[in-house]
Order: C-alpha cells, then structure tokens, then sequence
C-alpha cells in the first residue's frame, strides 16, 4: 500500500485550490468584457491578454499591471501557467487558434459563433472530447438571470406544454461585412432555444426569408421559422436597420405564456395566466370547444447581474468539476448547424430544410 507524507498531502491540496490561469485570446470589441469579467470572477486568474497589436492590448489593460501582454500565440499556449484561454477574434480565425489551445492542452471557452462551418465546429468538439478538456461557447444572454429563470419555468413545467415560441431582436446596428443578419443576431435566440427547451427538443427544419433593401451585398432583415422536433413552431426575427431597439420573446405554454421583454428593467419578465384551452362538447363530442382563460399575470423579482460573471463562473466551475458546462461544444454545434440550414434555404428561396446535428454535409432541403 502507498502512503503519501503530509508534505505531499498539503502539496497537492493546495495545487488544487491555485486558481484556473486564463488568457484572452483577442483585444479588440469583445476582449476587453472578457478581461474584465475574468479578473472579476474567483477561481480564474489572467495571465496573459493576446492581441497581434499589442500597444491596443496595453490599453486595454490599463491598471492590469500583472498581466502579461503577448503578440504571439505560440508564446502563450506554451506557458504551463495558462489552463486555458478565452477566444475573442473572428469567427474565421475559430478553428486554427481554438485547435492550437486544444492540442496544447488548453480548455477553451470561444465567443459565438463556434466556427465558421459546422464541420470545423465538429472538429473542435472531437478534439476537446478526445483530450478530455472543457469547450464552451460564450452564449451570453443564456446567463442572464432571466433566461435562467425563464429555463427553471419551461423545465419544471410551470407553462405546461410549450406551443410557440417568438423571438424578435431588432435595432440600428452594425451592418457587418463578412455575415449577414442571421449569422449576427439569431445565433442569441437560437442559443437561448436550445438551453430553455426540453433535453432532446431540437430544431428538425428552418425556413428562412430575407432581404437587402440597402444593397449591403446580404440579408439585413431576416425571418426564421422553425419546425422543432416535437412540432412545435418557432419564429425569430432579426434586422438590422430597425430605428427602435426591440427586445422581446414570447414563449407560450398550454398553461401559463412568459412574455421577456430585454429593455424593460422594470418588469423583464411577466407570466400570464392567461390562453386558450380546447374543450369538448358534451352534446356532440365531434365538435371543439375553445374556452378562454383570464387569469393573473406574476412578474417575478430577478436579481440584476451581468451575464458574463455568471458565464466566466460556468467556465471556471466546469474545469474544476470536470463537467460539460451548460454552453458546451455541442450546443454550439447545434446553432451551427441551424444557421447552416438557414442559409440553405435562403438560397432555395425560403424552402424548409432538414437540419441534420449528427454529420457536416446533411443538409437537405424539405
């Protein structure tokens, strides 16, 4: 029988309470929340920010003095004090620098979307899996208090059975020059579906419509139908050129319908007792009866907490309790895949097309 000295024992305990060492991976729009919310969150220490210009890294930083800024990503993915890194640079750059950081040995948490493709996405994920290292997505608003809650009621069967679900996230935004509005915003509604819906619920077809009034070369209004797996309808609209910033969804049960609308901090989330029930006739069972119910609308009290402390909190909670996180590779995937069958059926003119999660080339339209 081995035994070990105390000495050994209180090595070991305190290699396990040394903090996660993160570095970001990308200075530029979406870096710095995640320099922030990495300093902020127990559990994680920065090491390094990562940008080619490292004079914007600097900046940045600011008072940061003990983190280190590098222009050189071999530099860092080679330093043992790094566990992982945070992924905040162009989607196409996803693949090479998230496969470098897991062949190295790295966790990986990767700002939305999580590839280019989705077979580049499935690299990722049988890679992560093969080496046994946490890949999460940074699916922001999935860790807003709201979205948690609005999960806790659509899997704990306070709505009952869900029957729709609308979606629309629209402003003046950024046109952006490499994707188009469905590639840019739906990746939040879909992401939000995926995590509040039922384990095995999936988007099974999408339909989608769009259109460039502004002649930007892609869509900047879009609209989504999706068919999910259990034949429920879903609807997302995304568009860029909205004057008003609109933040809404809907999602209706065969009891209770949640209404969430983002921009009111007031009342985000309001539950209606409040639907339309089917009944039979007792004279002539052949025949539905639609009864109405006027019951109570709640609005429950939601703390108000940034979303990205609780996703860094997931990230460091999910490398030292060897768990999937709640955003993982896979969920990440089935956005991908989602938004590829999107763009299928915007080149086939709207048609339904079948949404495959399992292999990168199938899709097929309806």
């Amino acid at each position: 029988m081995t035994t070990r000295s105390a000495g050994e024992g209180r090595e070991r305990e305190n290699e396990m309470d040394q903090p996660i060492g993160i570095a970001v991976i990308g200075a530029g729009y979406w870096g710095p929340n995640l320099v922030r919310n990495a300093q902020a969150t127990p559990g994680l220490k920065l090491r390094y920010l990562c940008d080619l210009d490292t004079e914007r890294a600097r900046r940045v930083l600011g008072d940061y003095s003990t983190v280190r800024v590098s222009g050189s990503l071999d530099d860092v993915l080679a330093d043992p004090a790094v566990d992982a890194v945070a992924i905040a640079t162009p989607a196409a750059t996803h693949l090479p620098v998230a496969l470098a950081a897991l062949r190295a040995g790295k966790h990986v948490l990767v700002e939305k979307p999580l590839a280019a493709t989705y077979a580049d996405g499935l690299e990722l994920v049988r890679e992560a899996e093969d080496r046994g290292l946490t890949l999460m997505l940074d699916h922001t608003f999935v860790y807003t208090p709201t979205v948690q809650h609005l999960r806790h009621l659509v899997r704990g069967g306070e709505l009952g059975t869900v029957q729709y679900l609308d979606s629309v996230r629209i402003n003046l935004g950024l046109v952006q020059r490499d994707v188009d509005v469905f590639w840019d915003l739906a990746p939040h509604d879909l992401s939000i579906f995926d995590a509040i819906l039922p384990d095995g619920v999936r988007v099974a077809r999408v339909s989608a419509h769009g259109s460039d009034p502004i002649g930007a070369g892609r869509a900047c209004v879009g609209h989504l139908t999706l068919e999910l797996s259990d034949g429920v309808l879903a609807h997302v609209h995304v568009n860029w050129l909205s004057p008003t910033k609109i933040r809404t969804m809907v999602v209706g049960g065969s009891r209770r319908t949640v209404v969430w609308d983002d921009l009111n901090a007031v009342q985000r989330l309001s539950v209606h007792d409040r639907g339309a029930d089917r009944i039979e006739d007792d004279e002539d069972r052949r025949q539905a009866i639609i009864s109405y119910r006027r019951g109570d609308t709640v609005a429950p009290a939601l703390p108000e907490r940034e979303a990205l402390r609780g996703m860094m909190a997931e990230f460091a909670a999910s490398i030292a309790e060897k768990r999937a996180p709640l955003t993982d590779g896979w969920s990440g995937l089935r956005v991908l895949a989602t938004l590829e069958a999107a763009s299928a059926s915007l080149a086939a003119g709207g048609a339904f097309v079948t949404v495959d999660h399992t292999t990168p080339t199938s899709l097929v339209t309806a």
